[in-house]
């Protein structure tokens, strides 16, 4: 029996390995665009026992905040009012079990699917496209929503409100005034979003648990083409070359994640 679970580990370990080298193409241009690295004092902090159910929770929270963000980008820039109400109606029920504590893990098992076709403004000429993907999007933070909510579900972890961390809004503190500008600045922030986050799960899996291990390592692919998704949307959108914008809220980004951060969260900076 000993000896199977060796056997049992030592495989583990060189899925582990397999999957990290077989990421390495997919994790390379993230690397390249975000200007800094995920401190190692965050993740010495993040892989302590005690911190798991903070981590899950703000996890969960955090998949629902970027679905809210593809569903209010896709009701102001693309669709008429009776698409925006589908909307609103398919996260209700996400948004009433943060917000509200409504609901269970048993009444969103089968929430994630649209009551209708979403169809862009006449006006809008980006309007399909920007559909296309903030849909596509929205299924799969919701689907991850779900799949942390079964992980703390089966682990005995109860939801509890959380408060929000300095991230996302200190860079949507300088978003541009005026459109179309307002529109490239919050798809490029989504963009450095969810490139942290996949570094994050590349960084943090390897010190977790094999079933975290695997469900991180699993969530990579659609994170990295989230971000990918977020960079031509905002370079079609725009007037002019997107860089100077992206490398402003790299260097914002960078600090954020950098610099020492008294409230310990997914997406916060260096712990004190």
């Amino acid at each position: 029996m000993l000896q199977l679970a060796g056997q049992i580990k030592i495989g583990v370990i060189f899925t582990s390995i397999f999957a990290s080298h077989m990421y390495d193409d997919l994790l390379a241009p993230i690397k390249s665009f975000l200007l800094c690295e995920t401190p190692e004092k965050w993740i010495e902090k993040a892989k302590q026992p005690e911190q798991l159910q903070l981590l899950l929770t703000d996890h969960m929270i955090c998949e629902l905040k970027a679905a809210q963000t593809a569903m209010y980008l896709i009701r102001k820039y693309a669709v008429d009012k009776d698409s925006g109400e589908a909307l609103l109606a398919w996260l209700a029920p996400y948004e009433a079990f943060i917000y509200r504590k409504q609901g269970s893990i048993e009444d969103l098992a089968s929430k994630n699917k649209l009551s209708k076709q979403i169809l862009p403004k006449s006006t809008s000429a980006y309007g399909q496209e920007l559909i296309d993907k903030m849909v596509l999007l929205i299924k799969e933070e919701l689907h991850h929503f779900y799949q942390v909510l079964e992980i703390m579900h089966q682990r005995g972890i109860s939801y509890e409100s959380i408060t929000p961390s300095r991230y996302a809004k200190g860079m949507i503190s300088k978003v541009t005034s005026y459109e179309p500008y307002t529109l490239v600045d919050k798809l490029i922030i989504g963009a450095y979003i969810e490139a942290r986050s996949c570094e994050r799960f590349a960084k943090l899996a390897p010190h977790l648990d094999d079933e975290l291990n695997s469900f991180y390592v699993s969530l990579l692919r659609s994170e990295a083409r989230h971000y990918q998704d977020y960079l031509s949307l905002a370079q079609q959108i725009s007037p002019e070359d997107i860089t100077p914008r992206v490398e402003f809220f790299g260097k914002l980004e960078a600090e954020l994640i950098s610099s020492p951060d008294s409230d310990f969260k997914f997406h916060s900076g260096l712990p004190q």
